[in-house]
């Protein structure tokens, strides 16, 4: 049951619209991010201001800015970025690659479970471009670990209705791709020092109802027919039942970080 993105993102630029097609639930059930990174990414960015790339609903926004940064999103799916407007975020259109600075420069870029949807190298030249001296670059995943149970019915269930699914549901996800990638690809501007890891583990209770909520919001989920996406809610749902209506989900949140040249 991955929570990172599947397959290579920017080569599938369709299955990252098809998240705002709930965009309510998307920003009402999707995990937040663990305040120790939000502070870190606080205090270590040279000043206030934040770009946050592929903002989505504003959920990483929203948590900056409770910690005193000044944001800004871009996002290119238009259903998205209006209820991250609705919710106090501005938001620019378009994509990161395709969008304009206007000459503006920001203490830190950041893109929570978004950087995947960005050509690695691409993105990490036009956030250097877009960051003053010393700026921060920080792209961050959660990733989930539910229990045997919850994970094999939804894999058993989802390989029923779409056995020809473009990647392997019953495979433990693995952040390597994700932060190797980014991390080849900053390197590749020759602009910032070398990136570093961090990771957060914490873990998070939902009941049956809670996790159905989430569930639709996942990229296997989000383009499969209506039918085939509630026989595999049923078999979840009779899964998280036969551990007493609720489950404790374990999360580690993974980030990679680098500063620009610069840096004091």
């Amino acid at each position: 049951m991955p929570t990172i993105p599947e397959n290579r993102p920017h080569r599938h630029r369709r299955m990252a619209e098809s998240f705002g097609a709930d965009a309510e639930r998307y920003d009402r059930a999707r995990p937040r991010y663990p305040d120790g990174l939000v502070r870190h990414i606080a205090a270590t960015a040279p000043g206030p201001t934040v770009l946050d790339v592929g903002c989505g609903t504003g959920i990483v926004a929203r948590q900056l800015r409770a910690a005193g940064c000044e944001v800004l999103g871009v996002e290119p799916d238009a259903r998205m970025a209006d209820l991250a407007r609705r919710l106090g975020t501005e938001v620019e259109p378009g994509t990161f690659e395709e969008w304009d600075p206007a000459g503006r420069t920001f203490d830190a870029v950041v893109a929570g479970q978004a950087w995947h949807w960005v050509d690695p190298v691409a993105g990490a030249a036009k956030a250097a471009r877009t960051l003053r001296p010393g700026g921060l670059l920080a792209a961050f995943w959660n990733m989930h670990e539910p229990p045997p149970a919850v994970a094999d019915a939804f894999a058993d269930a989802f390989l029923a209705v779409a056995p020809d699914a473009p990647f392997d549901v019953r495979a433990k996800p693995s952040p390597d791709p994700l932060l190797d990638a980014t991390a080849d690809g900053i390197r590749a501007t020759h602009a910032f020092d070398d990136p570093g890891r961090r990771s957060y583990a914490w873990e998070w209770t939902y009941t049956r109802d809670a996790w159905l909520d989430q569930l639709p919001t996942q990229g296997a989920l989000t383009r499969l027919p209506a039918e085939a996406r509630s026989e595999v809610l049923a078999a979840v749902a009779a899964a998280v039942d036969t551990l007493g209506g609720s489950f404790t989900m374990r999360y580690t949140t993974v980030a990679l970080t680098a500063r620009t040249a610069g840096a004091p």
